[in-house]
C-alpha cells in the first residue's frame, strides 16, 4: 500500500475532509473520499463558489494573499441528518503554483453541546432571576411583619433573640362601632378601606420614627424607640397619634364611610421577639403595652389619651386634660389625660400639613 492510500485511509479514519485548491482559478485539483461523502463529488470544472454558494470568496482570497489563513463554518444535510463542518484554509507552495489546502473538520457535535451549555445557561439565569425575585418577595413580607434590624437577626442566625426595650413608647388604636360596619359592609370594601388607612398609618409613623408592629383586624399598633433608642420617643407617638386623627378627619369630609377611632398611648417597658414556630410573627408585649391598650379603652372617639409618663415628657408641646384616675394594670390606679396639640409650635415639632 502507497503513502498515498495509508494517508488517505487515515484521514478518512479520523473524519476529516481534505481539498487541494487551485488558488488562481479556485477550482480543487484533489479531494479525499470523506471530503466526497459530505459535499458530493465536485465537477473537474467546478470552483469554490459553485460548491459553497454562501462563502465570501473576496474574503478569502484577501486572508490568503500573502500566506495567511482563512477559516469558516458551514452546515448542512447529510442523509436527513445536519452537520455542522468547520473549514480551515491554508495557503502552500508547490513549485511556482498557489495553492491551497482546505482542511474540514466535523464540529457538529461541539456545535450541540454548546447549543446544550447555551441553553442550560440561559435556564440558570432563568431561574436564578425567579429564585432573587422570590428572595426579595419573602424578604418584603418579612419586613412587614418585623423591623430590619430584627430581619437581619433572623436571616444571619435563624432566630430572633428576645430583647427587654425600656423605656419605649406605644400607641395603639382602634374604631368606633368597628363591629356594625363589618356586619353593614361589603367586605371588600372593609378591606380597602382598611389597607387605604394602615398603608397612610404606616407613612405617617414613618415620618415621626415609629415601627408599626402589627394589626389585628381594627387593632393598630405602633412604637417607637426600639430596636433602636429614640430619646424623643414620646414626642414621636404623640405627633403620630394626632397626625392619624387629622388624617382621619382629611379623609372623612370626602369619603362616604366615615371613620372614628380611639388612640391611646403610654411609655414603659416591652419585651420584643418572634413568636411561633411556624406561623411566626414579631410581637412586642410588657407594661407599656398593656398601658396603652388600657388607656385606649378608656379614650373618646377621636381623640388621644395618655398616661401621667408621657404626658409629662410631651408638656412642652402639648396641653393635656385630666380624665381622671383609672385601672391601668396591676390593681393600681393612674391618672390619664386627653392630649390636644398646642397652637403655633416651633418648627421641627409642629405636625406636618
Amino acid at each position: 500500500m502507497s503513502i498515498e492510500a495509508i494517508n488517505e485511509q487515515l484521514l478518512r479514519a479520523i473524519g476529516v475532509g481534505v481539498a487541494l485548491l487551485d488558488l488562481n482559478e479556485l477550482r480543487f485539483r484533489f479531494h479525499n473520499d470523506t471530503f466526497s461523502e459530505w459535499f458530493g463529488e465536485p465537477d473537474p470544472e467546478a470552483r469554490l463558489s459553485d460548491l459553497f454558494a454562501a462563502m465570501d470568496i473576496e474574503a478569502l482570497r484577501e486572508a490568503l494573499k500573502d500566506g495567511g489563513r482563512y477559516t469558516a463554518e458551514t452546515t448542512f444535510k447529510v442523509k436527513r441528518r445536519t452537520m455542522t463542518v468547520s473549514m480551515d484554509f491554508n495557503r502552500a507552495l508547490e513549485g511556482d503554483e498557489r495553492i491551497a489546502v482546505l482542511v474540514c473538520q466535523n464540529i457538529t457535535r461541539i456545535k450541540e453541546l454548546e447549543s446544550m451549555i447555551d441553553s442550560y445557561s440561559m435556564m440558570v439565569e432563568r431561574n436564578t432571576r425567579e429564585i432573587k425575585r422570590e428572595k426579595e418577595q419573602v424578604e418584603k413580607l418579612l419586613l412587614n411583619m418585623m423591623p430590619r434590624p430584627v430581619y437581619e437577626e433572623y436571616k444571619t442566625f435563624g432566630v430572633v433573640t428576645p430583647r427587654l426595650y425600656d423605656p419605649v413608647s406605644v400607641l395603639t388604636l382602634d374604631f368606633c362601632g368597628f363591629s356594625e360596619m363589618v356586619a353593614t359592609l361589603d367586605p371588600g370594601v372593609i378591606v380597602s378601606e382598611l389597607n387605604d388607612i394602615y398603608s397612610a398609618f404606616d407613612r405617617i409613623g414613618e415620618q415621626f420614627g415609629c415601627e408599626r408592629i402589627k394589626t389585628i383586624g381594627d387593632a393598630y399598633i405602633t412604637v417607637s424607640g426600639m430596636p433602636d433608642a429614640a430619646p424623643d420617643h414620646a414626642m414621636s407617638v404623640a405627633n403620630a397619634a394626632l397626625r392619624f386623627l387629622r388624617y382621619l378627619r382629611q379623609r372623612n369630609d370626602s369619603h362616604p364611610i366615615q371613620w372614628q377611632c380611639r388612640i391611646g398611648i403610654s411609655t414603659g417597658a416591652v419585651i420584643g421577639s418572634v413568636v411561633g414556630v411556624q406561623k411566626y410573627i414579631y410581637d412586642v408585649f410588657g407594661p407599656a403595652v398593656t398601658r396603652a391598650l388600657r388607656i385606649r379603652g378608656q379614650s373618646e372617639p377621636m381623640t388621644v389619651t395618655a398616661d401621667s409618663t408621657i404626658a409629662e415628657l410631651v408638656s412642652a408641646r402639648f396641653s393635656r386634660l385630666s380624665m381622671g384616675m383609672h385601672d391601668l394594670g396591676g390593681g393600681n390606679e393612674h391618672e390619664i389625660f386627653r392630649m390636644e396639640a398646642i397652637a403655633e409650635q416651633p418648627q421641627g415639632y409642629g405636625l406636618p400639613s
